[in-house]
């Protein structure tokens, strides 16, 4: 049975379910990031994944693309390049990150995984953020 690693309600905020993935934006706003849960049990590697399974992560990461895309239109901070990663160093359970960068973010042109604390969105922009990810996301 599909469990949701804690961290992940820690730092991030639900934004629904896609036929493979709970999605999440990253509670981050300093860039538009999207997080991709595949709800399978005991998935750790994209190899635990079924080849069909595979495919469809595949689709809805390039779906999350576009509404990472939509959330840096929504902060008037278009997207100049997109970052994908699945990593899993500290977080085991199987999970992509979908990440828009800019050349004038905080990280840039490097990682931003330990680069710096995340900054909160304020109530306006969270909101504006989770209905254009909502939107293209179709959830």
């Amino acid at each position: 049975m599909f469990e949701l690693d804690p961290a992940f309600v820690a730092t991030s905020e639900s934004l629904g379910e896609l036929p493979l993935c709970h999605a999440r934006l990253q509670a981050d706003a300093r860039y538009a990031w999207i997080v991709l849960i595949p709800r399978l049990a005991s998935v750790v590697e994209l190899e635990d994944l079924s080849p069909d399974d595979r495919a469809r992560l595949l689709d809805e990461i390039l779906l999350a693309g576009q509404a990472v895309r939509a959330v840096g239109e929504a902060l008037a901070r278009p997207v100049q390049k997109l970052n994908v990663g699945q990593l899993g160093n500290v977080t085991r359970q199987l999970h992509v990150h979908v990440l828009g960068r800019r050349d004038d973010d905080p990280a840039w042109p490097g990682p931003v995984w330990g680069h710096s604390p995340a900054q909160a969105f304020d109530r306006q922009a969270l909101a504006a953020a989770t209905l254009a990810a909502r939107r293209t996301l179709g959830v």
